[in-house]
């Protein structure tokens, strides 16, 4: 893979992913940038030209609408021929400004699921044929897990909106180990970038922050161009360090065939075509 990539980054208008594209845009990498408020994106765009760099595409789509998130395929086709890294960002956190309360989307599902499990699981599946032989997924995940619950995956009973945020960053690793498994075109890796990172998560939230976000930037960035880890595929990493998911569920083939079948009858995605290692 050249040293300039072609990298499509969700949720880019705020914390790390802004921060994120702007650190990738200043290393020379053509950015297609996704985000749900056009007018925030393109105020990141003229942001980044401004620098000298390559100005950005930018993609519109609301995560929380699986129709809006079978639309990005066709959009990020229109701008390019080839993706070589996919970054999973966008999510919603377990509190403001998404609220504590149980959301559904319009779709029927919760919002927290629907937005940090769902639409990357369907985008990923979408986008994969044009994604180049050797490229990445990263998901941006968390160390904050917990057990999927697949008799209440709406979560109607007891609802705790962190509880919910923990259940679908568990959902997302659980796949992407899945994912790497059944295809070996592309590597698919997870990561916690950082713990309370100075987000409008954590600022909403009023919650000290601990790590830096910088930080965070280098650990997600690494997993997008670090040539050392070309071919390392289907691991979870704690910033810099690789280390085990915190729920034995994500490693249990039963619930990984589960949750896949299920996320492909939610979604429509397709499935994608196995492949051999290399």
């Amino acid at each position: 893979m050249s040293d300039c990539r072609t990298i499509v980054i969700t949720g880019a208008t705020d914390g790390l992913g802004r921060a994120v594209a702007l650190s990738l845009a200043a290393d020379g990498h053509r950015l297609i940038l996704h985000g749900r408020r056009s007018e925030a994106l393109a105020a990141l765009a003229d942001e980044v030209g401004a620098t000298g760099t390559e100005k950005p595409a930018i993609v519109v789509a609301d995560l929380s609408s699986l129709a809006e998130v079978h639309t990005l395929p066709d959009q990020i086709g229109a701008v390019t021929d080839h993706v070589d890294v996919l970054v999973n960002n966008a999510g919603v956190g377990g509190g403001e400004p998404d609220g504590h309360d149980r959301r559904l989307t319009v779709d029927g599902h919760e919002l927290r699921f629907a937005v940090n499990y769902l639409a990357p699981f369907d985008l990923t599946h979408r986008l994969l044929p044009q994604i180049t032989d050797g490229g990445r997924v990263v998901n941006v995940a968390s160390l904050g897990q917990a057990p999927v619950r697949f008799d209440d995956l709406s979560s109607e009973h007891g609802y705790d909106g962190w509880l919910a945020y923990n259940r679908s960053k568990l959902a997302l690793i659980t796949w992407g180990f899945t994912l790497a498994e059944r295809q070996h075109r592309v590597s698919v890796n997870s990561l916690h970038p950082g713990t309370y990172m100075p987000t409008k998560m954590v600022l909403d939230n009023a919650i000290s922050q601990i790590h830096t976000l910088k930080s965070g930037v280098e650990a997600t960035t690494r997993l997008i161009v670090d040539p050392g880890l070309e071919g390392v595929t289907g691991r979870f990493y704690d910033r810099l360090r690789q280390t085990p998911a915190h729920v034995d569920q994500a490693y249990d083939r039963s619930v990984r065939e589960r949750l896949w079948q299920l996320s492909l009858e939610l979604t429509g995605a397709p499935e994608p075509a196995c492949s051999a290692p290399a």
